[in-house]
């Protein structure tokens, strides 16, 4: 094609044509009989993954005879939902859970956005050796420092406690990590602009960079609250009393063998508790979706 240029009026063809046309990067795209066995095993995991929750469903909306065997003609009810809700305090449960992941996120966004900023804007003695340290956290697992954790609170005077709940978690070091890419990504003259305007560094931080990690604040969020609603180990070590349990020990305690097994309650309580977050999720995938594209790590 260069030749033709060189040589006279260039004028595509159907050769040039596909050659422009042609991607240059080469993705790994499967074809014919690999492509139907990715699809038939990526089915087969989704309705493995969805069984358990078929059953609970199943389970949940019938009578108590109908959890061991599928009859389609079987009554739906929500008397299972009802003597749940009445055999265990589980009002109680979700206030407690929905204060603590509420306090718990409060926290973390205020400070893991102070520590991102610092690290990403900010240069000081340490600054490479305290990032190095943060990303080591991410390599311990958080069931590791469970004694450790109960001695503090023990000594702090606040076990049995909300606050005890939250505490060891208010300072995440995947979400520094997470917002400290982001936050390196944002132009430097948009700093200076802020600096020409009069702010200072906080007003840059609050009106610069905070709205535009949106979209990680949002991924982050979303992740922080699935994860200490879900939280179970912890609570159920750190916590004695109804009035500090969060509904997955709650659940665990209502679901114990001593108070018999009832499938069809068991199975009603276990939706009350997901409920919020498959809900939740059925509402925003889309936008949790796309804010974990958006805050891809660069």
């Amino acid at each position: 094609m260069v030749q033709r240029i060189a040589s006279g009026p260039w004028r595509p063809t159907a050769d040039d044509a596909t050659t422009l046309m042609t991607p240059a990067t080469h993705v790994y795209e499967p074809l014919g009989f690999g492509r139907a066995l990715e699809t038939a095993a990526a089915w087969l995991l989704g309705f493995l993954w969805v069984l358990p929750l078929l059953y609970a469903f199943w389970t949940a909306f019938h009578p108590a005879e109908f959890s061991t065997r599928l009859d389609l003609s079987a009554p739906l009810t929500l008397d299972n939902f009802v003597k749940a809700w009445h055999a265990a305090p589980f009002a109680r449960y979700f206030a407690n859970t929905v204060m603590l992941v509420t306090m718990v996120l409060a926290a973390q966004l205020v400070l893991v956005t102070l520590a991102a900023y610092a690290l990403a804007r900010f240069d000081f003695p340490g600054r490479n050796v305290a990032f190095a340290l943060i990303l080591a956290q991410l390599m311990v697992m958080p069931d590791v420092l469970i004694v450790e954790n109960y001695r503090t609170m023990t000594a702090l005077g606040i076990k049995d406690t909300i606050l005890a709940i939250g505490l060891p978690y208010m300072a995440s070091a995947f979400g520094i990590f997470l917002l400290r890419q982001t936050f390196k990504t944002v132009p430097r003259e948009l700093d200076d602009a802020a600096r020409v305007e009069g702010c200072t560094p906080l007003q840059t931080l609050w009106k610069v960079y905070v709205p535009l990690a949106r979209p990680t604040y949002l991924a982050y969020a979303l992740v922080s609250v699935s994860y200490h609603w879900n939280n179970f180990l912890w609570p159920l070590i750190i916590t004695n009393s109804v009035e500090t349990r969060p509904v997955t020990v709650g659940l665990q305690v209502f679901s114990a063998t001593d108070q018999g097994i009832d499938w069809s309650i068991i199975t009603a309580a276990t939706l009350l508790s997901t409920g919020p977050l498959l809900v939740a999720f059925l509402l925003f995938q889309r936008q949790f979706v796309q804010s974990f594209m958006r805050a891809g790590i660069r």
